[in-house]
């Protein structure tokens, strides 16, 4: 099926268009100005930094952010090209002439749609790489140096439904990658889903290598069992040997496509997705959340500049758009908390934008 635009709609869709370019820069530039300030502060504190570095890590930082403040820009950008319109009495043509505020505002919400899908397909795993990057040279550049990782501890956890393993070296050999004086907790799940400890295993070093644990002079104790020595022991792994010791990224630094097996990752080491799983579902619920913003800036926009109250009504537009960016931000915490599945977590904001922008646009185009 092929959709095929007028010339209405196409005037309208580039005005949009070019509002909501000029929104995003101004955002944009508005952003990477506080970041260049909290670069240069909190990160070039003793003036080691050049600003083309400090601009460096800015570029990598502030995508991020511009991001989660899309739906602003779709709010104030169609916001602005519909308010422009009617200013310059073009809306007044329009519905004089019979055309329905349907033909040129689900043009706008249908670009909004599809500029959402691209955020989250291709400019968000952009972001989240460049995040990615912020976050190990913002360490590297705060005093983190190379190798010092391995003075530390170095906790790892693995399993299945039938067994998990909490893992303990007591330092991380930076040559070879074997953990020094490791230990091995072993828990075993009984029938009714309880863990119980099984087993403990002290190991001189640990290396992982093609699905196994490889350990040496280890010694090794079941519950209520005396202590049994081995030169070497071989424990089946179900951890890549590229990803064992990477700590796993935040749920914003990890790229749209890679969530669903990052979810995966974490819950076969036993730990809690649910920020993820969040995550997930709010870049899923995007692409809506840019059109509800888009209808709802161009139903409050279309009032007819004789009967007045234009500016009131662009008021209540900004602040309706902010109420449920709270409301979106709110419902994140409560997610995040498990106090509602992250599933309703993350779509009820966009739906009941949505349904405000609908509802409003109805009662303004039908009465």
């Amino acid at each position: 099926m092929r959709i095929r635009l007028g010339r209405i709609e196409r005037y309208v869709l580039a005005q949009q268009l070019r509002a909501l370019a000029v929104a995003l820069a101004v955002i944009s530039a508005l952003v990477m100005l506080i970041d260049f300030v909290e670069v240069s502060r909190g990160l070039n504190s003793s003036g080691e930094l050049s600003g083309a570095r400090i601009f460096g890590l800015v570029l990598l930082k502030s995508p991020t952010v511009i991001i989660q403040l899309l739906p602003f820009v779709f709010l104030f950008g169609t916001l602005a090209a519909f308010v422009g319109l009617n200013r310059r009495s073009e809306l007044i043509a329009m519905r004089a002439a019979g055309v329905s505020a349907w033909r040129f505002v689900l043009p706008a919400a249908g670009a909004a749609l599809v500029l959402g899908v691209l955020s989250v397909t291709v400019f968000g795993p952009m972001a989240a790489a460049g995040d990615g990057l912020w976050q190990r040279e913002r360490g590297r550049i705060s005093g983190s140096t190379p190798g010092s990782d391995a003075q530390q501890a170095v906790w790892l956890r693995e399993g299945d439904a039938a067994r998990q393993m909490i893992i303990r070296g007591g330092q991380q050999d930076p040559a070879s990658g074997r953990l020094l004086d490791a230990s091995f907790f072993i828990y075993t799940t009984t029938a009714d889903g309880r863990r119980t400890f099984s087993e403990r295993i002290d190991a001189t070093t640990a290396s992982l290598t093609a699905g196994r644990w490889r350990l040496t002079n280890a010694t090794g104790a079941q519950t209520g069992q005396r202590a049994v020595r081995y030169a070497t022991l071989d424990l089946p792994s179900n951890l890549a040997d590229e990803e064992a010791f990477q700590r796993f990224a935040r749920p914003q630094s990890t790229p749209f496509w890679s969530l669903p097996n990052q979810i995966q990752r974490i819950e076969d080491a036993g730990f809690a997705s649910t920020a993820y799983r969040l995550r997930l579902q709010q870049l899923l619920a995007t692409p809506l959340m840019f059109a509800a913003m888009s209808i709802l800036a161009a139903a409050f926009s279309l009032r007819l500049m004789r009967l007045g109250d234009l500016a009131k009504m662009t008021v209540a537009a900004v602040v309706l758009g902010f109420a449920f960016f709270f409301v979106n931000q709110f419902s994140s915490a409560m997610g995040s908390a498990e106090v509602v599945p992250p599933f309703l977590a993350a779509w009820l904001p966009p739906v009941l934008t949505a349904l405000a922008a609908f509802t409003l646009l109805f009662y303004t185009e039908d009465g």
